[in-house]
């Protein structure tokens, strides 16, 4: 036989069955399987991994304590490599087609046939289903302190501007007046509630390890000795759904384009916000650009590419489903994909948020802007109608009242329901059917400003819901602050 050499590679140590060099002989074949370029970020999860494994090996007597401390002292000088010269690793070889396979056979070059007996009742089909969950795990506490980041720059703006009166906005049309803190917190609440889903998708999880190509192994494995031993919770409890499943990455890549999603309506606000045309808030030198040709640009340009990147993250959710949809029960190498498009979404997630975060910090709220318009688009209608319900006329009847008031202001110019009189708001009672019922303190539900400090239903979006609220979150906030 003619010795391997660069022209003529080894047969792959997993196809000892083909003659002559099997898919090593294809330089096209060989890059075509391989996943290298994007799941050598697992190496300290397979590491991990693997350890867990060969000790529970150790422990029903498959392998002996001295290849324990072999396969754990070869491991662990990988690691080291890996961690200081990263892609430079002389370990990566495309021809051994994943991380999996580069860590093993590098392990077999240093310990031998102790490296050679690591791979007892595994397969690469539960390994890399393993490193997945391992990531997924860790990757949640980095990503969780992206969103304690942006969660704290939230609180201290709603601190510091929370109190100013803005309109809010139904179909893009101003509805009732609100303060701004109660704006920034909604925005709050979906972080947080995002952030929900990722944490009980990591708080469910589960080892295949164990679970073999397909079928399990007919060798005495202790599966909840090394999901012990990599501190997950429950081993699965079936084998071929262990294998085949990619949920944990579809969920994953789901909660993240949750977070992308509501990033994107956030940033798609603070750009009309933005505009001259509003006026609402200016944002820092730091996160605008200029134009190219119009020298009086500041364009939000990093608002624009949260909102732009949010395609990206669906694209992996729509990638993920679309591999997983045909495949049959059991491995196939479509999943290899998997990971291409679960780590694409976190990276774009996570500079998401830390862009978020610094553009929050940086924000200025204009407050003489703002109220220049507060009394454009009728905000306390809403307000006047609850009014007339206080002294019992039917909502319905005080919403026909107050749609009649509106249209005369508008018929005489005025902008203002305050600028009625009081004759004027009895006589469109009488018009409706009900009995005239005001009186001078209709004057004290009118107006933003009054109406703000009227709203009095738990979670308003007045100055007593976002007090309660910004007290509420100071106190989450100092308590996510306190060591364990």
């Amino acid at each position: 036989m003619t010795p391997p050499s660069p022209s003529n590679p080894a047969p792959k140590p997993w196809e000892h069955t083909k003659s002559g060099q099997g898919s090593a002989a294809d330089p096209l074949a060989a890059r075509f399987v391989s996943s290298l370029d994007y799941d050598k970020r697992l190496y300290t999860h397979d590491i991990q991994g693997s350890i867990a494994h060969a000790r529970m090996l150790e422990h029903v007597k498959l392998i002996t304590a001295d290849d324990l401390k072999e396969i754990e002292r070869g491991l662990n000088e990988i690691k080291s490599e890996i961690d200081e010269q990263g892609d430079a690793w002389p370990g990566w070889k495309v021809e051994l087609e994943d991380v999996h396979m580069c860590i093993e056979a590098a392990l077999i070059e240093k310990t031998g046939d102790a490296g050679r007996k690591l791979h007892t009742g595994r397969s690469r089909n539960d390994q890399v289903a393993t490193d997945l969950v391992l990531w997924v795990n860790e990757s949640y506490w980095e990503i969780n302190k992206k969103y304690d980041a942006l969660v704290e720059a939230f609180i201290g703006l709603a601190d510091c501007v929370g109190h100013i009166v803005m309109p809010s906005y139904t179909h893009l049309q101003r509805a009732q007046p609100i303060v701004v803190g109660a704006e920034l917190f909604a925005w709050l609440e979906s972080l947080c509630e995002c952030r929900r889903r990722l944490t009980m998708l990591t708080h469910e999880d589960v080892s295949p390890l164990g679970s073999g190509a397909i079928a399990g192994s007919s060798l005495p494995l202790d599966r909840e000795f090394s999901a012990e031993a990599l501190d997950i919770s429950a081993v699965s409890t079936n084998s071929l759904y262990a294998t085949a499943s990619r949920d944990v990455a579809v969920d994953y890549a789901y909660s993240l384009a949750m977070t992308s999603m509501w990033l994107s309506r956030w940033a798609e606000q603070w750009i009309i916000y933005a505009s001259t045309e509003f006026g609402f808030i200016t944002l820092d030198d730091l996160y605008t650009t200029g134009s190219s040709m119009m020298p009086q640009k500041q364009n939000p340009d990093m608002l624009e590419l949260i909102r732009g990147k949010t395609g990206l993250v669906y694209g992996s959710l729509m990638a993920l489903l679309t591999v997983c949809k045909g495949l049959t029960i059991g491995y196939n190498r479509d999943l290899q994909e998997d990971k291409r498009h679960v780590f694409a979404a976190y990276d774009a997630v996570c500079d998401c948020l830390d862009m978020a975060a610094r553009i929050v910090k940086t924000t200025k709220f204009n407050e003489d802007r703002i109220k220049q318009g507060l009394d454009k688009g009728f905000l306390d209608a809403t307000s006047l109608a609850e009014y007339l319900v206080t002294k019992g006329v039917p909502f319905r009847t005080s919403h026909q009242v107050v749609g009649k008031l509106v249209q005369q202001c508008r018929d005489k110019g005025f902008e203002k329901l305050s600028l009625l009189k009081l004759d004027d708001f009895n006589a469109a009672c009488t018009d409706s059917g009900s009995k005239p019922v005001a009186e001078q303190d209709i004057y004290d539900w009118l107006g933003p400003e009054n109406v703000v400090k009227r709203y009095q239903s738990a979670g308003n979006a007045g100055l007593s819901g976002f007090q309660e609220q910004l007290k509420t979150w100071k106190e989450r906030l100092g308590e996510a602050d306190q060591p364990e």
